[in-house]
């Protein structure tokens, strides 16, 4: 099975149309297609519905899309080994990320890690812990930057405690408190981001017996400080949201104090590319580092 033909349907399938994949690819259109078709020969299987607005898996091609994801990354492992041999001067890293780990954090690894070497490529996909999780359990993503512990599946690689802080509208009436106590979580108009489940946010409370009195949801952690500000409510989040945005709210250490643990997980740590691992060794020694200057 020739891999070319395989990366074309794969970038297809994830474009949703020839002319994504060939971007992805810088191919043609019409010669994705033509791969496309050569492998549905080979495999005498319709793996993708054409249409006008693009293409979709069909049953065959939902079926097989994960092997044929893993029948690449094993040669991409190859391709990668040969070039740890060869002073890692190939290769290609999938990141996962939270936002907010992606603005603060990864800019500083990302620019470090290219100027030591410039031809591995880099990309960098941002989503929800529950998104990132599912993302590695497919093989879509190498190594992803979250909240969480050893429980995790997969490698867990701790690098930083981050605090919980309560978000306050300037007009609530602990707005000037030293600390918000975490039980009013339960009577309060809450705010939850990450779609309506923020899996930080949820877990620390349901470890407490809490349920929120979820008024509004939101996808994006901006959205919440935004919210917070206009006084629709209040809000739970890691620190790290909040920083880089100029929103006229009142940011308070929770009671009894808690915090989330940022770090990276792999599916494995010992069976990823060189060039993975070798990022997972910069990332933790620069990330580890800025946390304790």
């Amino acid at each position: 099975m020739e891999s070319a033909r395989c990366r074309a349907f794969l970038a297809a399938a994830e474009g949703g149309s020839f002319t994504a994949a060939a971007e992805a690819l810088h191919y043609t259109p019409s010669g994705v297609s033509q791969l496309v078709a050569a492998l549905e020969r080979d495999l005498e299987l319709k793996l993708l519905r054409r249409t006008q607005r693009g293409v979709t898996l069909t049953p065959a091609g939902e079926t097989l899309l994960p092997a044929v994801r893993a029948f690449l990354n094993g040669e991409d492992r190859i391709r990668q080994l040969a070039a740890e041999v060869n002073d890692l001067r190939i290769g290609s890293i999938r990141i996962a990320t939270y936002p907010s780990m992606a603005m603060q954090y990864l800019p500083g690894v990302l620019r470090e890690f290219s100027g030591a070497y410039p031809d591995i490529s880099i990309q960098v996909r941002e989503g929800e812990r529950r998104e990132i999780i599912a993302w590695l359990g497919a093989g879509e993503v190498d190594v992803g930057f979250i909240g969480g512990d050893d429980s995790l599946p997969g490698d867990w690689l701790p690098l930083a405690e981050d605090p919980m802080l309560a978000l306050l509208p300037r007009s609530h009436p602990l707005a000037h408190a030293r600390s918000y106590p975490l039980e009013r979580c339960r009577e309060e108009r809450f705010i939850m981001g990450g779609r309506g489940w923020d899996e930080d946010a949820i877990a620390m409370l349901h470890a407490h017996g809490i349920e929120p009195n979820v008024v509004l949801s939101t996808v994006s952690g901006i959205s919440v400080l935004a919210m917070v500000e206009s006084g629709l409510g209040i809000s739970v989040m890691n620190e790290l949201v909040t920083r880089g945005h100029d929103c006229d709210i009142a940011l308070l250490p929770l009671d009894p104090p808690q915090h989330i643990t940022l770090g990276m997980l792999l599916p494995s740590l010992e069976n990823a590319a060189p060039a993975v691992r070798r990022f997972v060794q910069y990332a933790a020694k620069r990330l580890t580092r800025t946390e304790t200057n």
